[in-house]
């Protein structure tokens, strides 16, 4: 025989008072979209990643012991971008038009700079899930590249794009790299 010992009885009040605590009293609120109109919208964003010169001679020799970290990573980021409102709880759920990744290796620094790209014609934009991109990139790298060395540093995280909707165009002011200067 099984024993109830902390069986509670419940009133209707008890329950009016959780309901309005759910319904009424959150703090968290995913923002309504419902009467916006839907638009174009891109977004950019980077991240890096140090990895050390042992590491890096590595990749750059395809030489790592678990495998091409810049090839999962890619694959990576897509995944990334596509759980983004799985993983982050208030994000709207967004179909995705396309979304793209670039890794770029920097020996001199011995890191690699990644950046996530992503486009929908929604109600929302897709920051999140550019972000989300450049992070699960990042800590593919970062997975692959532990059995060689685990001082390993993940580093400026960043959205340097929007576009679209109401706002237009957005540029991080903190400046662009060179190679985007002259397309924003």
């Amino acid at each position: 025989m099984v024993k109830l010992k902390n069986l509670k009885i419940v009133k209707d009040n008890d329950l009016k008072d959780w309901a309005e605590g759910i319904f009424k009293k959150s703090t968290f609120n995913m923002i309504d979209v419902s009467s916006k109109k839907e638009t174009f919208r891109r977004a950019l964003a980077s991240g890096k990643i140090y990895v050390g010169k042992e590491v890096f001679e590595l990749i750059k020799n395809n030489k790592m012991p678990k495998g091409n970290p810049i090839a999962l990573a890619e694959v990576s980021a897509v995944l990334g971008v596509k759980k983004t409102s799985e993983l982050i709880p208030l994000c709207h759920p967004l179909p995705i038009d396309h979304t793209a990744t670039k890794i770029i290796m920097n020996e001199e620094e011995a890191s690699l700079e990644v950046f996530c790209v992503v486009s929908t014609s929604a109600k929302t934009g897709v920051e999140m899930e550019a972000i989300m991109g450049v992070n699960a990139a990042l800590i593919t790298i970062y997975d692959l590249s532990k059995i060689v060395n685990p001082n390993l540093k993940i580093d400026n995280i960043k959205l340097l794009i929007k576009e679209g909707g109401k706002s237009g165009l957005w540029k991080n002011p903190d400046g662009l790299p060179d190679f985007l200067k002259n397309l924003f």
